[in-house]
């Protein structure tokens, strides 16, 4: 395991600014102490046992993978704690909107992986350095266990092509698969305790192998914009606003959510995820599960 950066005042140094810039991330920072980390993993599981079988306009599955701080307050907790909010303010400035949040969990033993991606390729954003993604850890995220792989230097490329491949063990929405080899060698592996986090730019290539250890890997991967990122395929998109001000516009502020699974909230996702897939789903060749419409109520 790497040893964790030491923060200045819990912010990143110049210098670990500049590595970010340079290697497209950096890591591991330490956010969340041991017993935080569980109790945050106690609570999201707490959720997920309460909710399972609730009749939720969409599965909990995909309430936890799309937008989910606009209907968990657990998550939009997290990605609004000042001591995450600290780190990524060194990258983006002090302005900053949370653009959306999703929970990656791996079960153990199981095949699912996340391939070889750059994620600006279907955010409809461009190319834009004004977003970062913050990965924290809730469980072990080891080789073992499925961590992230992030290849050095490769934000420095421009959005490559990727081949949509529609795997059923594939975690994104639509298996998107950069159309170039990835030498193992190339990879660096991105291992965090719980309470750990990562921060890697938007086109910076990564990806994880299945969880082949006895214990399920926790990863919320939240997504963060300067506010001079813009939406430049959907007609709207939103954000809240989580610190600073935001003096450009190009996002509709949204409220942080007040109780789980609210209904004025569901309301809200329902209508984020309808604007959204206009660029999230440009070009897809079959419908994407995660940004299907909610069946209509029977009755």
């Amino acid at each position: 395991m790497t040893n964790p950066i030491t923060l200045t005042n819990g912010r990143l140094t110049s210098e670990q600014i500049d590595d970010y810039w340079e290697s497209g991330f950096v890591f591991p920072i330490t956010v969340f102490n041991n017993s935080e980390a569980a109790d945050l993993r106690s609570e999201l599981e707490e959720i997920e046992r309460d909710w399972r079988e609730a009749d939720l306009p969409l599965p909990l599955n995909m309430h936890k993978r799309v937008n989910a701080h606009v209907v968990m307050p657990l998550v939009t907790r997290i990605a609004l704690d000042a001591r995450v909010l600290d780190v990524v303010e060194g990258v983006l400035g002090p302005d900053l909107l949370l653009w959306s949040a999703e929970l990656f969990i791996k079960e153990p033993h199981t095949k699912q992986v996340v391939s070889m991606h750059q994620d600006l390729t279907y955010w409809g954003m461009g190319e834009t350095p004004d977003q970062v993604t913050a990965w924290i850890a809730l469980s072990p995220a080891t080789v073992e266990s499925g961590c992230m792989d992030f290849v050095r230097g490769s934000h420095k490329n421009p959005i490559l092509p990727h081949t949509d491949t529609f795997s059923d063990n594939n975690l994104l929405s639509r298996g998107q698969e950069i159309a170039v080899e990835v030498a193992e060698n190339d990879k660096t592996h991105i291992e965090l305790q719980p309470g750990q986090m990562s921060l890697h730019h938007g086109l910076t290539i990564h990806g994880s192998g299945p969880n082949v250890s006895d214990d399920r890997r926790i990863g919320l991967a939240i997504r963060y914009l300067n506010p001079n990122a813009q939406q430049k395929v959907a007609d709207r998109d939103y954000a809240i606003l989580a610190r600073g001000e935001d003096r450009v516009g190009n996002f509709v502020h949204i409220p942080e959510p007040t109780g789980l699974f609210a209904a004025n909230a569901l309301d809200l996702h329902a209508r984020i995820r309808a604007d959204q897939t206009k660029a999230l789903a440009q070009g897809a060749a079959e419908t994407l599960h995660l940004y299907e419409p909610a069946p209509p109520k029977a009755g």
